[in-house]
């Protein structure tokens, strides 16, 4: 399909994901350099087969991030693979909804048929105004660190192909009834005039300490002591930190989701942001254009279907029966599974005794459309920020931090003129929602201000260079007298909370994800007998964990996981051109074989959009050569006499 075949009415966030196809041709011939397989997915962009093989090796049921990338690992790996899902789209527990598709989804919630989940309500103040096509709305928003097995994953298998990601580099923190955007370079530090040179130096030397924290008996020695205590407690201790900026590492650059993090961990987290800085830009995140976790399984899905997967929407597994291995679906078919039928909690048959989800952590979200931009919360040329309120710094004495993901029009998941706003907390249920209004109401606050209010000339001060500066306590003063001229208008609000039994952890360590192999003592009421299940999604705002799991569940089924993905994907254009040939996979081609190595970001035409490219790149040692960078920026500063400051 060419880009002058696209319908003039604006397709449904459904129908703009397989438009990367058109979008990509409609590039200069330079970019389109990149080329792809991009397949069609069954029940998406063609139909759904209705002769399939009667056995497979594995039975996959749920389109989740997980069950995504375990289906394209099996398929690689050489498995025959059926993946199914009692839905009409994609995504599962994690997938990007419409307006109307949100609908369905919320009674089925009320309605206990989708396990995992509770308490969801939609409001709508105007419903004739709302185009239910022009949303897509994640249900559990993720941001991807451009330092991640992720991405690297993604590059690998070449599932970078079939999406389209963007830049994040606004990370705002709420203290003193203002959003302060995170300073982390040597630039924004030394010219923040909210410190003094002795907090610069401190907070330099910090920064300067994380790269290299555990790697070596002298770092180590520094804070092993403090291992497992809070690590607001050894920034304090050690570095002599300001209270407001331990929140702001703690909490906005180590997106830490509860209050006293270890301090192992907690330096492991803030290195993370760190190291994926300036990797392909002047930003340390990016996310996927359309749509978050639902449209990288998408990708994933997509891989699986070169390999051969086979796949099945709008059927729901109704019995699994171990002793025959016999899966039977709701279409009446009955599919023999050579070796294990994976399934996610939310697509358990119904009446099932053996879910292993203890609802031990209650995520509770709050999603939000609004009718502004939010453009004074973005760097230029973007549409996404985060916003974090750290513990105790609501109304309500939070206990727990609040997470905001901020998404624009340009993320293609709201109209012009609109944005999305992703608010979430670990906080017990009878005191999350008071704790997500709250911090509501602040960013509406917050983006009224911002966006209505004229900065007078007595608001500017001149340094000694003669530069204009805002005189911070002057504003300060003029904020507080600000008064809106009107009120922030709501397209929506959603509300619902989600369940998982992954503890809400600093790094990631597999046996976070075990969950319980199947009962050899069958019930013989139980239609989920022999099922091994996966996990809900976790509560961290990054996709830290998803390739983990997948993993795991992967050497469940074939053993071990030293093949996993241990693909020549060099060969995949000719893999899939033989299957296009073969009738066995309907795909869009250009030519082009790429090396598949770190990528870099290049701008399209498509005015602030991103493309990873693949280029060769001898430097495999980021971690080391950033830390080293940053050393060498801070020196001037630090010293070797700033421990003494």
């Amino acid at each position: 399909m060419s880009a002058s075949a696209q319908s003039k009415q604006k397709p449904t966030v459904a129908e703009r994901r397989p438009s990367v196809v058109e979008r990509r041709y409609s590039q200069s011939i330079s970019d389109r350099r990149r080329g792809s397989i991009i397949p069609e997915l069954a029940g998406l962009e063609k139909p759904l087969e209705t002769n399939i093989a009667s056995e497979f090796d594995v039975v996959i049921v749920g389109t989740g991030l997980v069950e995504g990338i375990l289906a394209a690992a099996l398929a690689w790996q050489g498995s025959s693979v059926l993946h199914v899902d009692s839905n009409a789209y994609y995504g599962d527990n994690c997938a990007t909804l419409t307006i109307d598709q949100l609908k369905v989804w919320i009674d089925q919630v009320n309605d206990h048929k989708i396990p995992g989940f509770s308490t969801a309500s939609l409001y709508i103040p105007r419903p004739n105004v709302i185009v239910s096509r022009n949303y897509g709305i994640d249900l559990t928003p993720k941001i991807l660190f451009a330092k991640s097995d992720l991405l690297d994953l993604l590059i690998k298998s070449r599932v970078h192909r079939y999406l389209e990601f963007q830049p994040l580099s606004n990370f705002h923190t709420y203290e003193d009834d203002s959003f302060g955007k995170m300073q982390t370079s040597k630039q924004e530090i030394f010219t923040d005039q909210s410190l003094s040179l002795i907090s610069k130096k401190r907070l330099m030397k910090f920064l300067k300490f994380v790269f290299e924290f555990d790697q070596n008996e002298e770092s180590l020695s520094v804070w092993t002591s403090y291992a497992d205590k809070p690590l607001t407690e050894f920034t304090n201790e050690t570095f002599k930190l300001e209270s407001q900026q331990i929140s702001e590492l703690v909490f906005t650059l180590g997106l830490a989701p509860i209050p006293n993090i270890p301090t192992k961990e907690g330096l492991s987290r803030i290195r993370r942001y760190l190291t994926s800085f300036n990797i392909y830009g002047k930003f340390p995140v990016l996310y996927s254009k359309f749509g978050g976790p639902g449209e990288v399984s998408q990708g994933f899905c997509r891989s699986a279907a070169v390999a051969g997967t086979t796949y099945k929407l709008n059927t729901r597994l109704r019995k699994f029966d171990p002793n025959t291995k016999t899966a039977t679906f709701s279409d009446g078919s009955q599919i023999k599974v050579k070796e294990k039928l994976i399934c996610s909690p939310t697509q358990a048959p119904e009446n099932a005794k053996n879910i292993p989800l203890k609802r031990n952590y209650a995520i509770t979200r709050l999603i939000a459309g609004v009718t502004k931009d939010c453009k004074e919360w973005f760097s230029e040329g973007e549409s996404a920020a985060i916003v974090v309120f750290p513990a105790n710094c609501l109304p309500t004495n939070n206990a727990y931090p609040v997470q905001a993901v901020i998404l624009g029009a340009g993320a293609g998941v709201c109209p012009e003129g609109q944005c999305l706003w992703y608010l979430s907390t670990l906080a017990p249920e009878e005191s999350a929602g008071k704790d997500l209004e709250a911090a509501l109401n602040k960013m509406e606050e917050s983006i009224l201000r911002e966006s209505e209010f004229d900065v007078d000339e007595s608001e500017f001060q001149f340094d000694d260079k003669g530069i204009p500066v805002l005189n911070s306590v002057k504003l300060g003063k003029s904020f507080m007298g600000f008064v809106p001229s009107k009120k922030l208008q709501y397209v929506f609000k959603l509300r619902f909370v989600q369940f998982t039994d992954v503890v809400p952890f600093g790094v990631v360590h597999k046996e976070y994800f075990e969950t319980e192999s199947p009962s050899s003592k069958y019930d013989p009421d139980a239609p989920d007998n022999g099922i091994f299940y996966s996990n809900m999604p976790s509560s961290e705002l990054s996709y830290d964990g998803a390739v983990t799991e997948a993993t795991l569940l992967y050497s469940k089924i074939v053993g071990a996981d030293d093949d996993f993905f241990d693909v020549d994907f060099e060969d995949e254009d000719e893999v899939a051109a033989e299957r296009e040939a073969a009738g066995n996979a309907t795909s869009t081609t250009t030519s082009n074989s790429l090396p598949t190595s770190r990528p870099e970001f290049r701008g399209t035409s498509v005015g602030s959009e991103f493309a990873i490219v693949d280029e060769e790149d001898d430097d495999d040692e980021e971690m080391g050569d950033a830390g080293e960078k940053f050393n060498d920026e801070m020196d001037f500063l630090c010293g070797v006499n700033a421990a003494n400051s």
